[in-house]
């Protein structure tokens, strides 16, 4: 397989590209040839030394998730066969040509979608789904406040709660963006006008904080009484004072959450209610991921610069495959 890795902690100079044996996969796993593979901002952070990779993931190939087709499968596999496509999640290994995952972390991949797309589903899609329902708890009819509505977890966000009845306002820095964001079932304003459209509004029930700390103090002032914050991102350092009376007296609640560390039960049972809830709106069109840039795997240095640049809407992925060179492996799958 070719695969990025992580020499060591720093910036670019660590990052390279290298052919190594095939993964094997183990008595629940399969192994997927994915042709497009999701870059995400905690990769980026896991070169700097800042995300921990979970016990049992390859600790110096980066990526967290897959969409592909099934090569092989292992022994004790049900749920896919070999040229089935399937994306998901994975603890680390995403950003290669051949990557292992669980089976229980896995969802079948809807005819409707094209490898690219598949490809910037799963880390948006589930993360976001996850922080809006179990995490908090979004109810048709609620307000939902989303900082940072333009890339990938918030332009999922964005639809998931509109698709589902939720009045969604969303906070996105670039003006060219804001109508693209719009597009998808939000009212997409400036950082400061989002804040007072929310107030007007009687306060959010959930705001979805993806930037960090400098949204803390409006963000609990736009609250309505109940409201949660979920913090989904945030800066390696990032710090915020918070008015403790003021959260009291809302009686709000401050949510941290991520996926990476969780357990394979939890994370077993969180893609598969994202299968039940959300494949079948991506498989009719009413919700569909957005991609900002796709990078040649040669190029991955790159693409972990620029994803943590402000700008994007959507996803950002490398091309697993260069043009002209043909898969190790030959896979039956949609074209991209």
């Amino acid at each position: 397989m070719r695969c990025v890795v992580f020499r060591g902690v720093g910036g670019r100079e660590v990052v390279a590209i290298e052919e190594r044996p095939d993964p094997e996969p183990a008595k629940f796993e399969v192994l997927i040839a994915p042709t497009f593979a999701g870059v995400n901002p905690a990769d980026a952070l896991q070169r700097e030394g800042h995300h921990p990779v979970p016990a049992g993931s390859p600790s110096d190939v980066p990526g967290l998730e897959v969409a592909g087709s099934v090569l092989t499968c292992g022994q004790a596999v049900t749920r896919f066969a070999p040229g089935d496509r399937a994306f998901g999640l994975v603890g680390g290994g995403g950003l290669a040509d051949r990557v292992v995952a669980h089976e229980r972390e896995l969802a079948p991949i809807p005819e409707t979608l094209g490898d690219r797309e598949a490809a910037a589903v799963p880390e948006a899609f589930i993360t976001a789904h996850d922080a809006l329902f179990a995490q908090a708890g979004l109810g048709p009819g609620d307000t939902l406040l989303v900082n940072g509505a333009s890339g990938g977890v918030g332009t999922a966000a964005v639809q998931i709660a509109a698709g589902l009845g939720a009045r969604v306002v969303a906070s996105v820095r670039s003006e060219a963006l804001r109508p693209r964001v719009a597009e998808l079932g939000a009212t997409a304003l400036a950082a400061h006008d989002a804040f007072a459209l929310v107030r007007e509004l009687g306060g959010a029930d959930i705001v979805l904080e993806l930037v960090g700390a400098a949204h803390m103090h409006d963000n609990l002032g736009a609250l309505a009484p109940k409201g949660r914050i979920v913090i989904v991102g945030a800066r390696p350092g990032d710090e915020a004072t918070i008015e403790m009376r003021d959260l009291m007296g809302r009686r709000a609640r401050v949510i941290g959450t991520t996926l990476r560390m969780r357990p394979l039960e939890e994370k077993g049972l969180i893609v598969q209610e994202f299968a039940r809830r959300v494949v079948p709106l991506l498989a009719t069109g009413r919700m569909r991921p957005l991609v900002d840039r796709v990078f040649p795997l040669a190029s991955a240095g790159d693409a972990l610069d620029y994803v943590r640049t402000p700008g994007k809407l959507g996803k950002v992925l490398l091309a697993t495959v260069e043009p002209g060179r043909a898969p190790s492996n030959p896979v039956r799958g949609r074209p991209a």
